[in-house]
């Protein structure tokens, strides 16, 4: 069967639902798969993330267009009835093709018996705006974090962690704005680590990145990154920065050896290979997870001097082997990301933040305990919520005196291409999506005592 953007986008949305997919590895596959053209890939991308994104906004909507419970609603049926309110509120597609478009798709699922139903439903959501929709659904709704959250489709405790988080970085009113950034797609960041080259006229430098760049029109950024085998790749800024700082921040250890503890996919490890091959060094680049590590080897391909490892990051400090940069760049809740991965809101609890914690200080305590004198290390989270990043490092100061933080305010400001909004009062630093077009993006750096 000839698969459409709609047919595209609800095949991924059903995969991400059932069975627990990530929808910004698997919808690029598909759409190549069903060889859809740049405008039809577009559309494909829009439903999908557009939908994954409202998706609990959407379902408050379809709540109101019948009796019958969400959880009683068959996945497929659910997908299309979601699809169809992003395409009402966001896209404001006609309702006559709306109506249509939706019923056929549950048809062409083999779910004919539900097309009844699906009319129905999609007739009463396009029987009122978006204005009105918001206004009905948060009707009953006293507390003003739950209608931030029904309105914004991101989870209550999510809403309270980022407020949290906002506010200790000197920026209380900047709820809304985060929300929306998170509700939008991102710019698509590109960095150049090739030693040198030809000028890319279809590239614009980035904001602040001095190696970044973005597209000069949207599209398929592959005629671009392909030809240049690995050394042109798709990178977020903030993931640029924070490697950027790591290897440019003085430090005065007697080695040249640095480490990347946690490194899949591999794009922090990258840009410390070009930098190391810049300064004379060697990179470790390292990775737990095994199925993970393909990727590694594949992101760091151009670079055959690094060598690549698989253990444990909290193993390292209980090694003799000794590095003058380690770069901890932690698993973490991906709170900083959500504009990127869409679902990932849907996916986490408090208790993923409980658990992560832990980890993340074992990781940052052994890299400590792996450092020489003088050494560095940077300590990254693409979360921003406080127990992930200020709580970690505070603590991880506490157990380890000898080390001491340094200010990565100024690091950064020294490496970046225009000067940067830094609100916060502490030394380190916290990127926005919405107010720095990076994911959300923790760094702070410490230094071992000589």
């Amino acid at each position: 069967m000839i698969q459409t953007a709609r047919s595209v986008a609800l095949d991924v949305l059903i995969a991400v639902s059932k069975d627990d997919a990530y929808a910004n590895i698997l919808l690029p596959t598909r759409i190549a798969a069903a060889h859809l053209d740049g405008r039809d890939a577009g559309l494909a991308t829009e439903l999908c993330n557009g939908t994954l994104r409202g998706r609990d906004f959407y379902r408050a909507v379809i709540g109101q267009c019948t009796d019958r419970e969400i959880s009683k609603i068959h996945p497929v049926v659910l997908s299309v009835l979601e699809m169809g309110v992003h395409q009402h509120v966001a896209m404001r597609v006609s309702t006559h093709a709306l109506v249509n478009e939706s019923v056929n798709l549950v048809k062409a699922s083999g779910m004919s018996a539900a097309s009844g139903f699906t009319n129905a439903v999609m007739r009463r959501v396009t029987e009122r705006s978006l204005e009105q929709w918001q206004q009905k659904v948060t009707d009953n709704l006293v507390d003003e974090t739950d209608r931030t959250a029904v309105l914004n489709s991101h989870p209550a405790w999510i809403v309270r962690a980022l407020s949290m988080a906002l506010k200790a970085d000197n920026r209380p009113n900047e709820l809304g704005p985060l929300l929306a950034a998170d509700n939008s797609p991102g710019p698509l960041g590109i960095i150049d680590l090739r030693n040198a080259g030809e000028v890319l006229h279809s590239l614009v430098p980035a904001r602040f990145s001095p190696l970044g760049f973005h597209l000069v029109a949207s599209g398929n950024p592959n005629s671009i990154t392909t030809p240049a085998k690995g050394r042109i790749r798709v990178q977020d800024e903030g993931s640029q920065l924070a490697a950027l700082m790591l290897a440019e921040v003085p430090a005065s250890a007697d080695s040249n050896e640095w480490l990347d503890t946690c490194s899949a996919p591999g794009g922090k490890s990258a840009v410390l290979a070009w930098a190391a091959e810049k300064k004379g060094a060697h990179l470790t680049s390292n990775e737990l997870n095994a199925i993970r590590l393909p990727l590694v080897k594949n992101s760091l391909a151009p670079w055959p001097n690094v060598t690549i490892t698989n253990v444990d990051g909290r193993e390292f400090g209980k090694r003799e082997s000794r590095f003058s940069r380690i770069l901890v760049d932690a698993p973490c809740t991906g709170l900083g990301a959500l504009r990127r991965r869409p679902e990932a809101r849907w996916r986490k609890t408090p208790a993923d933040v409980a658990q992560l914690t832990g980890l993340q200080e074992e990781l940052l305590l052994s890299a400590i305990d792996a450092l020489e004198p003088g050494g560095v290390v940077a300590y990254v989270t693409c979360s921003p919520h406080i127990a992930e990043t200020r709580g970690v490092v505070s603590s991880a100061l506490k157990k380890r005196p000898t080390m001491n933080e340094l200010d990565a305010r100024d690091v950064l400001q020294s490496i970046v291409r225009n000067p940067i909004d830094i609100t916060g009062d502490a030394l380190s630093v916290q990127l926005w999506p919405h107010a720095h077009g990076t994911d959300a993006m923790f760094i702070a750096l410490m230094r071992k005592d000589q």
